[in-house]
């Protein structure tokens, strides 16, 4: 298979492929390794190479799953594949090799994925563009400078590069979707509880973060959270269960939805004009297609929540540190982190037990809002962020300048992080590119559960806007130097 070819394909075209023996698995790996090489010195996207393990897998025979033969990466943050490097994107999990698969790991093996490399993730996620000083600076391959968002921009890069047509993401603030409003891509946030974090977790964040992907076709988002998404024995959370496959629900009509549109901050930041006109076309689309479009605001106390998830976030950060020190046998030390997340973990110990307590509390309570809200509506119609991907060492947990980096992480998470606290599913959409020809997102949210509406009405704007085809001006389908 040539790569021009290959660019062409989605994950479930290239598991029909192989279905059909006109490709194998191998050549797939063989294809997807070629366009890495020829990118990666560039974009730094994929810091973790697994060849070894992926040609082991295809050699033992893969199981007869959905998705049998599609080369896939994995997002180097917390979830466990034995035998390889689990960083964090931090130093003092440099040398961390976990000797068993996370159950989320478990689900893409016998999905019949073959995991060829894990993704650049910022140190422990903790932000919203991928840079960090284990690694490096992932870079956006629509624009030189820019940051691919993150947490999960290693991923979005590899995918909006060509590497691979779908990537392991996951999403505590945003990280799904904010890169994917970066790269041009797909990106859902599923239900809180959809997608299981065990055996070593039971949940990310208490609950306000996701597992799953980011994409260029909607279907593949939908088959792969299919192939994954079955409750686990144990877990805190149980999302409600689904209809019938998600797959199936791209394509069917979405009937006609109600929808509110909203382009004011859920915490107050001004919203770039690129970033309103990009929710205001999305809107025009969905009226194009005979849904209602109502103005709508979401009443935040963005005050209180915002405090609070700061509090959980710190503290969850906290522990993981204490215990990474307490296992290497020495105390934790300034210099084991980067700026922001040393900042952070001495936050945490400020602040006390019925704080933390409270925190959890007060976050939980947004489900509520939100459900309350979309009483009304289908959907919620927002800006994925509040301004266009952000000048690279802006939000480098590193960046020396607290100011900026508050800042810059206020206006890319202004209409994410709400939905994180509440748990509702939300997806970036990518239908607009601003003058500079940059992607800009728009973020759907559906009610606490209904991926299905999101589904249906994502694919409907696939349809009538069609994204997988618009690739990078510097993106060549052949290798190229100098990318």
């Amino acid at each position: 298979m040539t790569l021009s070819d290959y660019a062409e394909y989605d994950a479930i075209d290239l598991a029909r492929l192989v279905r059909d023996k006109e490709v194998t698995p191998r050549e797939l790996l063989d294809t997807a390794l070629e366009r890495l090489d020829a990118v990666n010195p560039a974009l730094n996207a994929v810091v973790i190479p697994m060849e070894g393990e992926a040609r082991s897998a295809i050699a033992a025979g893969l199981p007869e799953g959905p998705l049998r033969g599609v080369p896939y990466l994995l997002k180097d943050l917390h979830l466990s594949f034995a035998g390889a490097r689990t960083t964090n994107g931090c130093a003092m999990f440099a040398d961390n090799v976990p000797d068993h698969d996370s159950e989320f790991v478990r689900r893409c093996k016998d999905a019949g994925l073959v995991v060829f490399g894990k993704t650049a993730t910022p140190e422990f996620g903790l932000s919203t563009t991928t840079e960090s000083a284990l690694f490096g600076v992932t870079r956006n391959p629509w624009a030189e400078g820019i940051t691919a968002g993150g947490s999960s921009g290693g991923s979005a890069a590899a995918v909006a590069a060509g590497v691979v047509p779908a990537a392991n993401a996951s999403d505590g603030g945003g990280s799904i979707r904010i890169p994917a409003s970066c790269c041009g891509l797909f990106g859902l946030k599923p239900t809180r509880g959809r997608i299981p974090f065990g055996p070593d977790a039971g949940e990310g964040w208490n609950g306000m973060s996701s597992i799953h992907a980011v994409t260029r076709s909607v279907r593949d988002s939908a088959a792969l959270l299919d192939a994954v998404c079955a409750p686990e024995r144990g877990a805190p959370y149980a999302a409600p269960p689904q209809e019938r496959p998600y797959l199936e629900e791209v394509g069917m009509p979405a009937g006609r939805l109600r929808i509110a549109l909203q382009t004011e901050a859920f915490n107050g930041v001004e919203v770039h004009p690129d970033c309103v006109e990009a929710a205001r076309r999305t809107a025009a689309l969905c009226e194009a297609l005979g849904h209602e479009v109502v103005p709508a605001h979401v009443a935040v106390d963005w005050e209180r929540l915002g405090d609070a998830t700061r509090v959980v976030i710190a503290a969850h950060l906290r522990a993981t540190l204490d215990a990474r020190a307490e296992a290497l046998g020495r105390e934790l030390q300034q210099t084991d982190v980067e700026n922001m997340a040393w900042f952070m973990a001495q936050a945490a110990a400020q602040r006390g037990a019925h704080e933390y307590a409270a925190a959890v509390k007060r976050i939980h309570t947004t489900t509520r809002l939100i459900e309350s809200f979309l009483v009304d509506f289908d959907v919620l119609l927002t800006p994925t962020m509040a301004a266009p991907p952000a000048a690279l060492g802006k939000l480098s947990l590193s960046n020396p300048d607290v100011a900026e980096f508050i800042a810059c992480l206020a206006e890319s998470t202004a209409f994410t992080q709400l939905l994180n606290a509440s748990g509702h599913p939300s997806a970036s959409i990518p239908t607009h590119w601003n003058p500079e020809g940059l992607p800009i997102g728009s973020q759907l949210t559906g009610r606490f559960g209904d991926e299905a509406t999101l589904f249906r009405l994502a694919a409907e704007l696939e349809k009538a806007e069609p994204w997988f085809n618009r690739r990078p001006p510097n993106r060549p389908t052949e290798p190229a130097a100098g990318l």
